[in-house]
């Protein structure tokens, strides 16, 4: 996992709340596993016509937010299926944060497990966020655990546990394997029934 400790960047907004993970990864595009190539395919039924030309209209489309790594959302981001897809295809895309007013529990514990920040501001804040403009940027400082818009400064909340992770860029397998050696001593001193 990447590790993340201070993003700065643009940030795209699509503000509706209950964005599921259907429409974030739509069913059709869950045969792969490798956790990549699917940037191309996130918000499909938004991003494309019915013809697979691109919908100029929708946000991620327009020039001004190309190589937007922040999303600012709504409530109940993430809601649905359990697809970890959704955030492989947010990730794939190029997004580091996610910042909404709730997540699903499972898209939550998804983001953090695959290095998808998710921050939960209010409503009011994300207002003050909805008014970046294509040429202003977002900061994003983690040990601090604050957003940095403008001269707004927003606190956000997240377990110690994953924010040393995101630090470290560490994943549960990276955490894991830091026991290697004594995990290979109770293997080997374990019984063996068969």
């Amino acid at each position: 996992m990447e590790a993340f400790i201070k993003q700065t960047g643009r940030a795209v907004v699509i503000p509706n709340d209950s964005i599921n993970t259907d429409i974030i990864l739509p069913k059709q595009f869950l045969k792969n596993i490798l956790k990549t190539g699917f940037g191309k395919h996130l918000f499909y039924d938004w991003r494309y016509q019915d013809d697979g030309s691109l919908n100029t209209e929708f946000e991620l489309n327009k020039l001004e937010h190309a190589g937007a790594s922040i999303l600012i959302t709504g409530n109940n981001f993430g809601s649905g299926s359990s697809r970890e897809h959704a955030v492989w295809a947010l990730t794939d895309y190029g997004f580091r944060a996610v910042i909404g007013g709730s997540f699903s529990d499972i898209f939550y514990m998804n983001a953090t497990k695959n290095g998808l920040l998710p921050i939960v501001l209010s409503e009011e804040e994300r207002t003050i966020l909805r008014q970046i403009r294509a040429d202003e940027s977002v900061t994003i400082d983690l040990p601090e655990q604050v957003v940095h818009f403008r001269q707004y400064h927003f606190h956000f909340d997240i377990n110690q546990q994953w924010k040393e992770k995101f630090i470290s860029g560490e994943d549960d397998i990276d955490v894991t394997m830091k026991y290697e050696d004594q995990i290979t001593i109770f293997e080997h001193n374990r019984p063996n029934f068969g």
